[in-house]
């Protein structure tokens, strides 16, 4: 089944999706990537989402090429620029940073990356992408050069959110931004949700079981948990327990 066909179906469900944020600068070697993979199998994880705003590091080994060779876990790049397209991953994640006003970001990097996609065998995963304000400035927000959703504008999140579903953008990734002091509240998720129909995405800052129970009942349909995970392995096998 293709992923898209996937989350939407799950989405139609309700039944929620957890993604587990790999991204390269904090992957120390082989036998680290391999101990995350595990774990994740065993807590059942949907998806990995590999990438990274600045990607700094020069890993001594293919770190998407071990993903797929240890685990049967689908691959979903998440990328910030044209540079960090991996054809051996299952599918990308084609963002459209629809919360800024920087025209890179909005359709620059997408007609430099799409003649590269369209020679692969990528499955494209059109995606509204919004950072929103999570406590103090984020990498993503400096490297894009925009302005993040204010975080107590559910409004704006979901006037933004429609426009792009109105554009034919598939998926809606409401975003805090790796090192989010807090995530993404519940009351915009909601706010988002009663707007469109899209699945929904939220990442950033998830940290606690509550949290993540709490946006769940909002309307995520996907948490990306990324620095939550890393401090705290443990607790992608507790998101298990709010699984519905």
């Amino acid at each position: 089944m293709k992923i898209l066909s996937y989350i939407y179906q799950a989405h139609k469900s309700g039944r929620l999706l957890i993604a587990q944020l790999i991204d390269p600068d904090y992957i120390r070697d082989f036998d680290h990537l391999s101990d995350i993979v595990s774990r994740a199998a065993r807590a059942g994880i949907d998806f990995f989402f590999f990438g990274g705003r600045l990607i700094t590091g020069n890993p001594n080994f293919d770190i998407v090429k071990a993903l797929k060779e240890i685990s049967h876990i689908p691959v979903i790049l998440f990328p910030s620029s044209p540079a960090h397209i991996d054809k051996s991953a299952d599918a990308i994640l084609f963002l459209s940073l629809i919360s800024g006003r920087n025209s890179e970001f909005l359709i620059g990097n997408h007609v430099a990356a799409a003649p590269l996609l369209k020679k692969s065998d990528l499955e494209i995963l059109p995606t509204g992408y919004m950072l929103v304000a999570c406590g103090a400035p984020t990498t993503a927000q400096y490297i894009s050069n925009t302005n993040p959703i204010p975080y107590n504008k559910p409004e704006i999140a979901a006037a933004t959110a429609l426009a792009g579903e109105m554009l034919g953008l598939k998926l809606t990734y409401l975003d805090g931004g790796s090192g989010a002091e807090k995530c993404v509240s519940p009351e915009m998720v909601a706010k988002v949700k009663a707007w469109v129909s899209t699945p929904i995405i939220v990442g950033g800052g998830i940290r606690t079981t509550r949290e993540a129970a709490a946006l769940r009942d909002a309307g995520a349909d996907i948490l990306v948990i990324g620095n939550g995970a890393e401090k705290r392995p443990e607790f992608i096998s507790e998101l298990s327990e709010i699984r519905v």
